[in-house]
């Protein structure tokens, strides 16, 4: 009677699957996403839930999922790892269980116990790096991603085309499938595909080229060996070349930029992504802001110790 009188609904028996099937179906359904989410994809469905993989989708369990959770924590994976684990699982359970009530308990964030250093370049280490790649093949496509913002998958897509006067239009990214080889596609998101003021200095290191030539013409792999090479033969220690585009969201921060401007020239569809993701703060500037604290409270100190010691 519940049923007929659409107080209740009728439960639908989930697909004749194993969880890893699922996985596999959803994965082969959504072929026309990036090569490299697919990768992503792909590499979750290896490394994450294998205990649940054999089940049959019936006998998938709350209680299973979050236990198996709990062990991805105490091994140490960090809470982006599992929100993305977590990111995949939900989606093909509501496809495959479709009556499924997912209840997830994330594991807490946790502090560092001590200190750490920052992991993006100081000042003088951005300068290291500039002096290290002056008058290199590097030069361009550092100068690319520190000053100019650009993702290494933007720095491999523009063309001498996409110029236009002092401004570079990036509306293609070039990515690396699972079988390593390259697939250009229009940027992830709409803010992605944007127009970017180039900086005298760096317009002058573009070399004449054809309308449909690529700017930089290494491939990802080389470009971060070449990086990577460039950082050690100068005694600088290591960091991702991603990392250079962090610093520059970093500095936007330290000069007060606008978020709305450096939202617009970065490419983020939200500010959460220029103040939380991008809102580090480098270790020399923290140690400058500490002094400028101290400098402010010690002389009161100094009066106050003067006082108390008349008394």
């Amino acid at each position: 009677m519940a049923y007929k009188a659409g107080i209740m609904k009728a439960k639908r028996a989930p697909d004749r699957k194993t969880l890893g099937e699922a996985y596999d179906c959803y994965i082969k359904d959504h072929s026309m996403l990036s090569p490299s989410t697919i990768a992503g994809y792909k590499r979750l469905r290896k490394n994450t839930f294998q205990s649940l993989m054999p089940r049959q989708l019936s006998n998938i369990t709350n209680e299973a999922i979050n236990r198996e959770i709990r062990l991805m924590s105490e091994a140490g994976k960090s809470p982006k790892y599992i929100a993305n684990a977590v990111g995949l699982l939900r989606p093909v359970l509501k496809e495959y269980h479709k009556d499924f009530e997912l209840e997830i308990k994330m594991p807490k964030k946790k502090k560092p116990k001590s200190k750490a250093k920052s992991k993006l370049p100081t000042d003088k280490e951005i300068q290291d790096i500039l002096t290290a790649a002056k008058d290199t093949e590097m030069e361009l496509p550092i100068l690319m991603g520190v000053w100019m913002g650009m993702r290494i998958s933007e720095i491999r897509g523009v063309r001498f085309r996409d110029i236009e006067d002092n401004q570079l239009h990036i509306c293609c990214v070039i990515v690396d499938d699972e079988n390593g080889k390259p697939a250009e596609k229009d940027p992830k998101t709409d803010a992605g595909d944007r127009w970017i003021d180039i900086p005298p200095y760096v317009k002058s290191l573009i070399p004449d080229g054809e309308p449909d030539d690529h700017i930089v013409k290494l491939s990802g792999q080389a470009i971060y060996k070449r990086y990577s090479r460039l950082l050690e033969k100068a005694g600088i220690r290591h960091f991702r070349f991603h990392d250079l585009r962090c610093a520059n969201a970093a500095a936007m921060i330290r000069l007060g930029i606008d978020s709305k401007y450096a939202m617009e020239r970065n490419g983020w569809a939200t500010e959460h992504m220029y103040k939380q993701v991008y809102g580090y703060i480098m270790d020399d500037q923290m140690s400058k802001e500490s002094a400028a604290i101290n400098a402010y409270f010690m002389p009161k100190i100094r009066i106050a110790n003067k006082i108390a010691n008349k008394k």
